[in-house]
């Protein structure tokens, strides 16, 4: 049967391709976006160009930011469930732009937040990110660990995000859950990112900047493995863990219908094999330029995924090298 899903940031990476998937598998989508130039927006229009030529597809342009506007697209759609991915992303425009990061991702929420208790919406899944993780070591991450620790802004208000929609989970019953990503890469991609700017310097012959020496590690997870874990999570609302004990509290759960997912590779690898596998991609060799690690950023990170695979019987698995060749195969045919 089919639903009527509603995605915020559709025109972004993540919600393009969450796009695609639902309007494959029969459902009816509303994507809504403001279009920002936090990056260029033509790549935005691009990608909504490809969902509008289905007619299943709406697309609504509006800032989260606007409550009243919200209120009134929630109550004209009744959506049976929403995906929210319509954030600032980005850990250091964080340290350059802060306010832009209480706007989007702490105001944009609550408007979403209210408007799925006053709609009842059936479930909310919500964007965080594997920078909640901060200071801590303990490999691999593990939804159950504290995350009391974040280094950047932008992780403080993904933090903020989870701690928002537990409240609403406990006082309304609004199920919600929460997914962290980990450095998601693949065709129609973020320029901001590094995969990205790395193929773009590298086919035109110009210098990376590679932090560390390379030796950060990233959890690198290819797009497709996120929105098929993403799909299988919307038939999936959570429910309260009657298990859950106050005494000994797990973060990841609640005896209210809220839950937290890590969703990565769960194979974590040096950034210099990322450059590797772009050189072999491309045919050509990375001028490197070395830099210190920038503030802000982790070590590395890594993914325990055993939670959202006992959820929905899949583990994300695209291997680098692999979906590092789709990416660079997409680039050259978009960039001309």
């Amino acid at each position: 049967m089919s639903r009527k899903i509603l995605v915020t940031g559709a025109a972004g990476f993540i919600g393009y391709h969450l796009g695609e998937r639902l309007l494959k598998q029969g459902d009816q989508v509303v994507g809504l976006d403001n279009l920002n130039d936090y990056y260029d927006p033509k790549l935005k229009e691009a990608r909504l160009g490809l969902l509008k030529k289905n007619k299943a597809f709406r697309f609504v342009r509006a800032d989260l930011g606007d409550r009243t506007g919200v209120e009134k697209l929630w109550k004209e759609i009744r959506p049976d469930v929403v995906v929210h991915l319509a954030a600032q992303a980005g850990v250091r425009y964080s340290l350059t732009h802060p306010h832009a990061y209480s706007r989007s991702n702490l105001e944009g929420m609550m408007d979403v937040l209210e408007a799925c208790r006053a709609e009842k919406t059936g479930h909310l899944i919500f964007a965080s990110s594997s920078s909640v993780y901060g200071l801590n070591q303990k490999m691999p991450f593990s939804e159950g660990d504290n995350v009391d620790h974040p280094v950047s802004l932008y992780a403080a208000t993904k933090k903020a995000n989870e701690l928002m929609a537990h409240c609403y989970a406990h006082l309304y019953g609004l199920p919600c859950t929460g997914l962290r990503f980990f450095t998601v890469y693949g065709p129609w991609g973020r320029p901001d990112m590094a995969y990205y700017k790395f193929t773009q310097s590298i086919l035109a012959g110009k210098e990376i900047e590679l932090y560390g020496e390379g030796k950060l590690q990233r959890d690198f997870t290819y797009v497709d493995d996120i929105v098929e874990g993403l799909a299988r999570l919307t038939e999936k609302p959570p429910r309260g863990n009657p298990q859950w004990d106050g005494a000994r509290p797990d973060p990841a759960t609640s005896p209210a219908p809220y839950r937290i997912y890590n969703i990565g590779n769960n194979r974590p690898v040096e950034v210099i094999r990322l450059v590797r596998a772009i050189e072999a991609a491309t045919g050509k060799q990375a001028k490197v330029v070395s830099r210190p690690v920038p503030p802000g950023d982790v070590m590395a990170t890594a993914a325990d995924v055993g939670d959202l695979e006992k959820a929905v019987d899949f583990r994300p698995g695209t291997p680098l090298e692999e979906g590092v060749k789709k990416f660079v195969e997409w680039y050259r045919g978009y960039a001309g």
